[in-house]
């Protein structure tokens, strides 16, 4: 079972994300300060850390440089009432590999998880490579082939298909699917495009899909 390191100092929030942790099967380890959380990752190695950034004693940006000049891999997901963009960038230099913006959805907070870990431990489930149907997707090579020949994606139709098979039969929302992909000057209709375009490459009926279906004013999802 996956360890999520919490890291926040407000009790309302902090007591929702544990119990949504726990609902999708992770064991929560919490901190309140960012001193705590030091000596969480030190004690418990988590997989994933999600980090306020006002916090007492260490800020979450200083928690973030920390953990980054001591050589840790550890993915991070910085979490912030503050969405001026310059804090949002400093947050990613730093490392972070995700940035949410408060308030925030449970669930889509939820997606956000599942596709950091994916991305930063392709191989945690034996799943180097992943078939349905005619389509084998090889994570680790970054290609995609129907059949015996190999299906031309660009970067972001695949990150949009790891995504998917991530949240394997979850609703994804097209703003997740933005946020994790693109930059905010994208729109929904961009997401809308590359799905599209996903069908036409992957499904034997791209106007009845099989696989990437859509669900009704949330988003898309992946069904085997």
């Amino acid at each position: 079972m996956q360890k999520i390191l919490v890291v926040e100092d407000d009790k309302n929030i902090l007591a929702g994300l544990v119990d949504n942790l726990k609902m999708e099967g992770y064991t929560a380890v919490i901190a309140r300060d960012g001193e705590a959380a030091l000596a969480q990752v030190e004690e418990r190695k988590p997989d994933l850390i999600i980090l306020d950034i006002m916090l007492p004693k260490l800020s979450g940006f200083e928690v973030c440089k920390k953990l980054k000049r001591q050589g840790s891999e550890i993915p991070i997901i910085i979490l912030s009432a503050q969405g001026d963009e310059a804090d949002k960038i400093l947050g990613l230099e730093l490392g972070a590999d995700d940035y949410v913006t408060k308030p925030f959805s449970p669930r889509e907070l939820m997606v956000r998880v599942k596709a950091v870990l994916r991305r930063s431990h392709p191989a945690a489930k034996g799943e180097n490579t992943y078939e349905f149907g005619k389509i084998k997707v090889d994570f680790k090579r970054y290609q995609v082939f129907k059949g015996d020949q190999e299906v031309k994606m660009t970067s972001a139709e695949f990150k949009i298909l790891q995504l998917l098979l991530a949240s394997k039969g979850e609703p994804v929302s097209r703003h997740a699917i933005l946020g994790d992909i693109w930059s905010s000057e994208v729109t929904t209709r961009t997401v809308d495009t590359h799905i599209w375009n996903l069908r036409e490459k992957l499904e034997e009926d791209p106007s009845n899909p099989k696989h990437i279906v859509t669900v009704h004013r949330i988003g898309y999802k992946f069904v085997e």
